[in-house]
């Protein structure tokens, strides 16, 4: 089985243990639990690991406190992971202490204060914060290739060789763009537009109406692809989970594009694998 492969297997079973204990969370003890919290645009998701760095419990919620990779709703979003922390923490019988947390590529310098206090603010310490794309590598494991993460406001591109971060990016385009496509051509608000595009039964239908905005992603990789040498594109964020959209990706950029199970769930779960058992003392 080629290495790829593994990898791979390696993320979607990780995936879907992560689904399953967001609805039936593992109750054995841990001696430690490693958590990440995921602020993105349309969805904040807390995903817990074991001692084994296993899935033992997570939850998500669809709110509007970040936009465009910013976090517009600085007391929303402290007040969101406080009562997903508590939830937890609940079900779990035990305090979460330590989380660690990512931010969208490139935006150190505008936003990983906020990240860092909304975490902090919601009752953890914070022991790690790192790009969101280096985060999903920490499960899809490339190492000669393209994360692209694609969440609600953004894109973000991070460039493996070798296993390590040779560049990283992010623009403005994402699944709030798909909406705004949606709720123009179907007349609908903004807000049905999000939650239509999330039903799957619906994507055969919009996809033709998404495809340029699709494209447009693809454009973007392209450019900042260029002059690197990548063997593979992985897709991972919210707006990935859209039926068919890697196969545009892939036609566009003439590299093989990769989607995992369930892409909003990639980010998080790379994030709680980044978690350590010490405060973070701050890189950016």
């Amino acid at each position: 089985m080629s290495e790829k492969r593994v990898n791979f297997e390696y993320c979607d079973q990780l995936v879907e243990k992560f689904e399953q204990v967001c609805e039936k969370p593992e109750l054995h003890k841990s001696s430690v639990y490693y958590t990440g919290v995921d602020l993105g645009t349309a969805c904040v998701v807390v995903a817990v690991l074991d001692e084994n760095y296993e899935p033992v419990a997570g939850c998500y919620k669809y709110a509007d406190v970040v936009r465009d990779g910013m976090v517009v709703d600085y007391i929303g979003a402290v007040q969101i992971v406080r009562e997903m922390k508590q939830e937890l923490e609940e079900k779990l019988d035990t305090e979460l202490v330590y989380a660690a947390a990512a931010i969208p590529p490139g935006t150190e310098t505008v936003d990983s204060g906020a990240v860092e206090n909304v975490v902090r603010g919601a009752g953890f310490t914070l022991s790690n914060l790192l790009d969101e794309p280096t985060a999903a590598n920490e499960v899809l494991k490339i190492q000669n290739g393209a994360v692209v993460d694609i969440g609600g406001g953004t894109t973000g591109i991070s460039i493996f060789k070798d296993g390590k971060v040779v560049y990283i990016a992010d623009e403005p385009t994402g699944g709030t763009h798909f909406s705004l496509v949606l709720s123009g051509a179907y007349k609908m608000p903004f807000e049905d537009a999000e939650v239509f595009k999330r039903d799957p039964d619906n994507h055969k239908e919009i996809f033709p109406v998404l495809k340029p905005v699709i494209e447009k992603v693809a454009a973007i990789i392209n450019e900042h692809i260029e002059g690197h040498q990548v063997e593979e594109i992985s897709l991972v964020g919210g707006t990935c989970c859209l039926t068919g959209i890697e196969g545009t990706i892939e036609k566009k950029t003439g590299i093989y594009t990769h989607k995992p199970r369930n892409p909003m769930f990639v980010t998080p779960l790379g994030i709680a694998l980044s978690c350590r058992q010490e405060e973070y003392e701050g890189k950016w």
